[in-house]
């Protein structure tokens, strides 16, 4: 079976909520890392074949084929397709499924896998709450309440549930999210977000401009403390969970170039990394977020390979407790895992960031000449993704 390669592997760094990124239009945002892609690797444009996008909340700025949208607003040529996909928090780390896909099946050569959202511009939950005030019904089918009878699906409760199975007390929550902003900050001081991150301008949430560039993520903590994380309010009373122990709402886009290997001779292309496997799993629903403990354990098995082949780990941060729990279950050396913080201090821009995530890993890697990453992430409905790549 032909191979799928990583090409270049570029994000915007993080805005948050009504921040730096709030006068962006999620389409022209996105647009930005489609021409980056396209510039960094020195390729003729008309030569992508698909933009593949994930993005969660398709409504309003969103709506409408949000992957087309920022074709047609980059200097892609018109000819690019693009569709976009929602798999909930792991969109675009699907997305960079299909791309692979497409080109491990021999039907494409170049294919952009990238993912967008705007949580300022298109708040989360807004299709539901919408459909609702209009009395358009719920994506709760009567059949789906029936055999869940009585129960609310939540990823709030799914992460508390966890926090209590896996025996992870408060103090090892906020000595975690501590963790997350201490790494963050200190990638960020060495340098080591500088090749991935995309600059983009700094708007205000009334579109003017500040004249400043966006080069840094605008969600860390660099004078986080312990007392600091333990004094914010528990999100839910008799809890454990906080505001500052959860992933942060962030605006932001993040794309991947993939090629096949006939795509990489006939441009002339340097790989960065090969998508060595791919694997989904469906998992419990109502717990939600633990799914990546066993897609974790399938995907090393039909990889045939072990924890302690992966070199280093990303492991979406959407609450303390699905990393720490994925840690307790799996046995991996903490010291491998979201080496330079993760989505409690960098932000969590839903659909773009499992090619987020994806392309701080290959740079983590490049930087510490490591071979093998493996990420995961949870997802709304009890799902998760599992992607191995090889650093070349």
């Amino acid at each position: 079976m032909p191979e799928a390669y990583i090409v270049e592997a570029v994000r915007t760094a993080g805005g948050r909520r009504g921040g730096r990124l709030a006068g962006w239009h999620p389409v022209e945002l996105a647009a930005r890392v489609l021409d980056a892609l396209v510039e960094r690797s020195d390729i003729d444009p008309v030569l992508v074949e698909d933009v593949i996008m994930g993005c969660v909340s398709q409504i309003g700025q969103q709506a409408a084929n949000v992957a087309r949208g920022a074709v047609l607003a980059s200097r892609l040529p018109e000819s690019v397709p693009g569709t976009t996909i929602d798999r909930q928090c792991g969109s675009s780390q699907q997305a960079l499924h299909f791309a692979a896909q497409a080109v491990m099946c021999g039907a494409m050569d170049l294919v952009i896998a990238a993912g967008v959202e705007s949580m300022t511009r298109v708040p989360m939950g807004t299709a539901s709450a919408l459909a609702a005030r209009h009395g358009l019904g719920s994506a709760m089918s009567p059949v789906i309440g029936a055999r869940y009878a009585g129960i609310e699906f939540s990823q709030f409760a799914g992460a508390e549930v966890m926090a209590t199975n896996y025996d992870l007390e408060k103090q090892a929550l906020d000595a975690f999210a501590l963790h997350s902003h201490r790494n963050a900050a200190a990638a960020t001081r060495a340098g080591r977000f500088a090749r991935e991150i995309v600059p983009v301008e700094v708007r205000r949430a009334d579109g003017s401009e500040t004249g400043e560039m966006h080069t840094s993520d605008e969600g860390i903590r660099f004078d986080a403390t312990l007392e600091s994380m333990a004094g914010v309010r528990l999100i839910t009373a008799g809890g454990r969970l906080t505001a500052a122990t959860a992933s942060q709402v962030c605006d932001g886009a993040s794309g991947l170039l993939v090629a096949s290997e006939r795509g990489l001779k006939t441009l002339g292309l340097k790989p960065l990394a090969r998508v060595h496997h791919t694997t989904v799993i469906g998992h419990d629903p109502v717990l939600m977020l633990e799914a990546p403990i066993p897609a974790t354990r399938l995907a090393l098995e039909k990889a045939g390979m072990s924890l302690g082949d992966i070199d280093l780990f990303e492991v979406d941060e959407a609450f303390a407790s699905v990393p720490l729990a994925w840690l307790r279950a799996t046995g991996a050396d903490p010291a491998r895992l979201n080496v330079h913080g993760g989505s409690i201090a960098l932000g969590h821009p839903l659909g773009a960031s499992g090619t987020k995530l994806m392309t701080t890993l290959i740079h983590a890697l490049g930087q510490r000449n490591q071979r093998y990453g493996l990420q995961t992430m949870s997802q709304g409905g009890g799902m998760a993704n599992v992607t191995i790549i090889e650093r070349l």
